[in-house]
This record gives C-alpha cells, structure tokens and sequence, in this order.
C-alpha cells in the first residue's frame, strides 16, 4: 500500500499525481476515490493534468476520454485502457494505494533487467 495524503488535503474534482514507477494519478470525482497510471496510453502525456468530467479524466494533450472506474478509454485517440488501482481511506482519514498486481509485476521485471 502506498500512502497518498490525508482526504482533506485532496479536494473534490482534484488529483494527486505519485512519482511510483510506474507514476499513478488519484481522483477525488463524485464523492468516490479513483487511481489510474497516470500516463496516456495514445501518448506521453499525465491523466493527473487533465480535465475532470464526472467519473471520465480528459486527457490533456489530445482529448482521450478515460473512465476513472475502468480505465477504459471512451474517446479517441486513445484505443489501449490505462490500469486501475485499488484506493482505501483508513481510520485516521489517510489515502492509500494498492498497486494493481500487474503492474508490481512490470515494475520487478523492469528492475531486473
């Protein structure tokens, strides 16, 4: 689990951007928390600097529209979904992430090489 920030300090209709490898971008949208990789998947460009619609982020470089809760894309040029990650609040009111386990995968593959 990777702490985030306390859900005081993450607004509605903001996000947070984590410098994990690879980098992950929180949403808080509609009452509800969401995590996505943060990255494009049409081009190197960060979810987290996009435009909130409701449950969808607009990306900010060429307008790919992701759902928040599947990381499917809804608009194109994006044709590939980014992956989703479990959020949690704890008692004291802390954000965590839960990497999906797929990427830890990708990430030990990576640094093994």
């Amino acid at each position: 689990m990777i702490p985030v920030c306390h859900l005081d300090d993450l607004p509605e209709g903001e996000s947070v951007r984590l410098s994990t490898e690879p980098p992950i971008a929180v949403f808080r949208t509609e009452g509800a928390l969401y995590a996505i990789d943060d990255t494009c998947s049409h081009q190197d460009a960060s979810l987290s600097e996009g435009w909130l619609e409701g449950c969808f982020v607009e990306c900010p470089l060429h307008a790919a529209l992701f759902d928040l809760r599947t990381g499917q894309p809804t608009r194109l040029p994006a044709r590939r979904p980014v992956r989703t990650h479990r959020v949690s609040v704890d008692d004291s009111g802390f954000v965590h992430v839960e990497v999906a386990a797929d990427a830890q995968a990708a990430t030990r593959e990576g640094s093994a090489a």
